[in-house]
């Protein structure tokens, strides 16, 4: 479908979630995402009908925005393929992120399930390296009618971009902002909102609220628009400060917590969750990790228990 002039959506399924790429068309065309190894076999070249895009951006580092970055460039040899900088190196080697943004639970006991964690595997194509690496702030002419900045919106992933349309107001933000979570095909709220730096996501969140799209595009919710544009932003900052409550009232009744501890008592009040709940943990985390920065708790030095300050001595 052509949601604006010039940005059509490419929509599928990937499991039991809503799934899209993005095409942007001018003079020449930019496509958002390659999905996972089989989304341009299965939706993405039928899509094009034999263009080959200009240029390939992935949004972030997650094996379902650049899995089929191989294929794709199989299909259009000339295309550039653009990533944010901080996210090009997960981008580039599987082995990297299977280790360093998938593997990590596991060291906390909270590891995915075995055929999850094969899926995710599976789900990335070839190598393919990066010929662009984004910062964000960058403007990307398509032609006289279409140019859009390049919007960096990091939390959820470190180099997570987005891409602003100013005449229709259009934000194309994939996975940046949340809400409570991702939905299943009828519309329940199935997989947690994964960040991994509170400060950035929130700051992801108001950012998009400072430049009051007209819509939100994203990879795995409808077209977000109008009203209900406020409202998304608003849920999305609304989880992180009770993630952060949680969080917080846990670690001063309990005194001292493990992440697997944290994530029970944070699944039973923000969820639950039946989709990846263990990507929750990354969320908590996080807040956990803020405490610490703020002075207001302290990481064990193996990493798997967190104190309030009080207890080590702190103020």
């Amino acid at each position: 479908m052509e949601v604006v002039p010039g940005i059509h959506r490419i929509e599928s399924v990937l499991g039991p979630r809503p799934f899209s790429q993005y095409l942007l068309r001018d003079e020449r065309s930019l496509l958002v995402d390659t999905g996972v190894e089989e989304t341009p076999a299965e939706v993405i070249l039928p899509f094009l009908d034999g263009l080959q895009p200009d240029f390939v951006l992935n949004s972030h580092a997650d094996v379902d925005h650049f899995g089929g970055n191989a294929a794709i460039r199989e299909a259009a040899p000339e295309a550039l393929f653009f990533a944010h900088a901080l996210d090009v190196p997960w981008i580039e080697s599987a082995e990297a992120i299977m280790r360093e943004r998938y593997g990590w639970y596991e060291r906390y006991g909270l590891g995915y399930e075995p055929e999850v964690f094969a899926w995710l595997r599976d789900a990335i194509g070839p190598d393919l390296p990066i010929d662009v690496h984004l910062q964000g702030g960058e403007r990307i002419r398509l032609g006289p009618r279409l140019t859009v900045e390049v919007l960096n919106l990091p939390g959820h992933t470190p180099g997570h971009i987005g891409l602003w349309d100013p005449l229709s107001r259009t934000a194309i933000v994939i996975d940046a902002v949340m809400a409570r979570g991702l939905l299943d095909m009828e519309g329940n709220v199935i997989h947690p909102p994964p960040y991994f730096d509170v400060a950035d996501y929130l700051g992801a969140a108001r950012t998009l609220q400072a430049l009051r799209p007209a819509r939100l595009l994203t990879a795995h919710y409808d077209v977000i628009e109008g009203e209900d544009v406020d409202r998304f932003l608003g849920d999305t900052i609304a989880f992180v400060e009770e993630a952060g409550r949680i969080v917080e009232d846990a670690l001063a009744e309990a005194g001292e917590l493990t992440l697997p501890e944290v994530l029970a008592l944070g699944d039973a009040q923000l969820g639950p969750f039946t989709s990846m709940p263990n990507e929750l943990a990354g969320s908590l985390r996080a807040h956990l990790r803020e405490l610490v920065r703020q002075g207001r708790a302290e990481e064990e030095p193996s990493g798997l228990r967190w104190t309030t300050a009080n207890e080590k001595g702190g103020t």
